[in-house]
């Protein structure tokens, strides 16, 4: 099982994460995972710290063997509207609503969360490198964010999101700079220091 630990609670518990948070464009997609008992596995990990061949490998594998397991997005708009926080507990909450589980507990990485139907939850600092259920979501929703990137570099290729994922590199920057913002950009992040320049 290797240096994660199972889950946090007893019972039939759910991990959840999100994707996306820092990003400048796209949107906060968040997974939510139950895993069987017996579960285990030598490289589950934060995704952070996967290759992403790892982490498509570990997809298959969760997507397969996963009790239940659930994927949801809340949009730039939505995002602009409710804050970024707000948006990435209402993207678990979605993804919680997929699992079609009576849950005895929610896990959940990070330190903020809001009640979700009753079910006890605790939130986790770093829990993806501390619980597989956790560490499963993290996988799920880095995996499917990546994936909707990469199919919108098709559209707008300027911006190189296949290889930034919609984060605030410098080249990523620069592009906004160059050709402005896309409906996928964040209009309420301050996509550059010179913000003035940016016309919506």
């Amino acid at each position: 099982m290797g240096t994660l630990e199972r889950q946090y609670l007893e019972g039939i518990e759910a991990g959840t994460d999100e994707a996306g948070r820092g990003c400048l464009a796209g949107p906060v997609v968040a997974a939510a995972v139950v895993l069987p008992p017996d579960f285990s596995s030598p490289i589950l990990n934060d995704s952070k710290k996967l290759t992403e061949k790892q982490r498509y490998a570990l997809r298959e594998e969760i997507e397969r063997v996963a009790l239940a397991y659930g994927v949801a997005e809340c949009s730039p708009e939505e995002i602009d509207q409710w804050n970024i926080l707000n948006a990435s507990i209402t993207a678990m909450h979605r993804a919680l609503d997929k699992l079609q589980l009576d849950l005895d507990g929610i896990a959940v990485d990070g330190n903020r969360f809001k009640p979700y139907k009753n079910v006890p939850y605790h939130t986790h600092i770093k829990g993806d490198g501390r619980f597989l259920n956790i560490a499963a979501a993290s996988i799920l929703a880095k995996t499917y964010r990546d994936d909707f990137m990469k199919k919108m570099a098709l559209t707008f290729p300027q911006y190189a999101w296949e290889k930034n994922k919609g984060y605030p590199t410098a080249a990523h920057r620069e592009a906004i700079k160059a050709y402005g913002p896309t409906p996928w950009h964040r209009k309420s992040f301050r996509l550059l220091p010179e913000q003035l320049q940016i016309e919506f």
